[in-house]
Formats: C-alpha cells, structure tokens, sequence
C-alpha cells in the first residue's frame, strides 16, 4: 500500500469522496502544516495552528495510481479559491498537496500544470504543493463522519 496526503476545503466531503474510488482502501482525516503539535479541531478552528484540514490516503497502486488519485482532487474541489472551499474560509480549508517523496513532487507539479492549461476552471490554479511533515490524525467523531450520519454524497 501507498499513501497519498491531500487537503481540499472541510475534509468531511473529501474523505467521503475518496472512500468511493476503487483502489483506496483506507482514509483518515486529520491537520497537517501547520506549526501546533497535536492540535484539535477546536485548535484548527480557532485558526492559529497554520494546519490544514486534509485526509490521508491509503492506497493499492495495482488497482490505482497517484497520479489518478490527482485528478480526482481536480474535480472533488474548487482548486481555485484561495483558503476557501464553497462557504467554509480560513486557512484551514486550502488547496494543498502534501507530497511523500520526490516523485509524487514532480507528478503532483505535472498534474497541476496540466489542469490549469485545461482551461476548465474559471481561475489558475492556487493549489499548494508543500512536503508532507507530519499527519495528525483527528478526533474520532470527525473519521467517516458523514457516513455515520447517512450522507451517501458530498458536493464538490
């Protein structure tokens, strides 16, 4: 398995989302890039822990590959909006890649110059590609949360 790091505006819907591609076989959510260790939601939500909202990917590569789980991130959000995904704003809700290694740098890299020369989007790209540091994972309730609460779809 390999894993993959993504943050695309409130990581409930994004976490729902990638659940449904074939080839992932785990997500969790959880705050990375940010400066506070350990931090919680009512620390991301305060706004003072420069971390993201973002999911943690894991992933059978057999089944499907990075650079696919990429292109889902173009359409799973708007990567145009700067700390702002539909009415959530801060920080915490940007567009980011956090990258692994130096390959999914370079693919990441590749991916987002292909989507903004696409011209499917209304505005360039302000996606973030950032090294991974470390991935805290969030508090229990927030894992699967709208799968717990019967939410089949989420909106992108």
């Amino acid at each position: 398995m390999e894993k993959a790091i993504f943050a695309a505006g409130c990581f409930w819907g994004v976490e729902l989302n990638y659940s449904k591609v074939d080839g992932v076989v785990e997500t969790l959510v959880g705050y990375i890039g940010g400066d506070t260790k350990d931090p919680t939601y009512e620390d991301i939500c305060a706004k003072t822990t420069n971390h993201a909202e973002a999911i943690e990917i894991k992933y059978d590569p057999d089944v499907v590959s990075y650079e696919e789980l990429l292109e889902k991130l173009w359409q799973f959000h708007d990567p145009t909006t700067l700390n702002r995904q539909g009415p959530d704003q801060g920080s915490q809700y940007r567009s980011a890649i956090f990258y692994l290694n130096d390959e999914q740098k370079d693919q990441a890299e590749n991916s987002k110059a292909t989507a903004d020369k696409s011209g499917r989007f209304s505005g360039p790209i302000v996606t973030e590609i950032t090294a991974a540091d470390k991935f805290w994972r969030a508090e229990e309730y927030h894992q699967k949360y709208l799968e717990k609460k019967g939410v089949s779809i989420a909106c992108v």
